[in-house]
């Protein structure tokens, strides 16, 4: 049996956050591309590993398949325990982790779906441009509902770096200008994200997944 990890993922995707995750950690991976949401011939290929056609999908080196972000990056946090990339069953701070792991999941990540391709859910330019400004604005809401419900540290969580940064720090990028809307939103969280940004152990993965180009946090 092999110790490698197989991750289907894109740059600049949600994947980005799980090879985050999996470089912290120091374990084996390698990365099929799918960049699912553009190529319609990518999402058709994933279909075979990811019936919802869609990546991250991590295949665990005894061949089990994991697919949506948050439950991999928890299970990555409870399997590496070493790592300290969440709390732990029993530990205080694990009702939080969960909480906030799935609210953004949940509530965030799963708007774009909609905000990029409104079309997958309404006809015509109106409709469309109607459903994009609403779930901006659903975006923006509830990361205020993050921002007022933590009490940060250095990180989110505290004072240690968790999953829950590597994924916000992923998914709070996909506005269409930058960080800023998010900046605004939730002002407490802005020096740990940009902690995440500047993790040496993330350097190499950063400019090759998801470069820092300039002008990329928005005004």
């Amino acid at each position: 049996m092999s110790d490698m990890f197989t991750l289907y993922s894109a740059a600049g995707s949600g994947g980005v956050a799980v090879e985050a995750a999996l470089t912290i950690l120091d374990l084996p991976y390698r990365v099929v591309e799918m960049g699912t949401w553009f190529d319609p011939e990518a999402a058709e290929a994933i279909a075979a590993v990811n019936p919802m056609r869609q990546v991250p999908a991590l295949v665990l080196p005894d061949g089990t398949l994991m697919t949506e972000s948050a439950a991999i990056l928890i299970w990555l946090a409870e399997t590496y325990p070493a790592g300290r990339l969440g709390a732990a069953p029993g530990d205080p701070g694990r009702p939080a982790f969960l909480r906030w792991m799935t609210f953004v999941s949940a509530a965030v990540y799963s708007l774009f779906w909609i905000r990029d391709k409104p079309e997958r859910l309404v006809d015509g330019e109106a409709a469309a441009a109607q459903i994009n400004a609403r779930t901006k604005a659903r975006i923006a809401e509830c990361w205020s509902v993050l921002d007022a419900g933590l009490t940060p540290g250095a990180y989110l969580l505290g004072d240690e770096l968790s999953v829950l940064d590597l994924y916000v720090a992923v998914i709070s990028r996909w506005a269409e200008k930058g960080r800023s809307r998010f900046y605004r939103a939730a002002p407490k969280l802005a020096d740990g994200i940009r902690r995440v940004d500047a993790d040496p152990r993330l350097a190499a993965l950063w400019a090759e997944r998801f470069p820092f180009t300039p002008g990329w946090e928005g005004v």
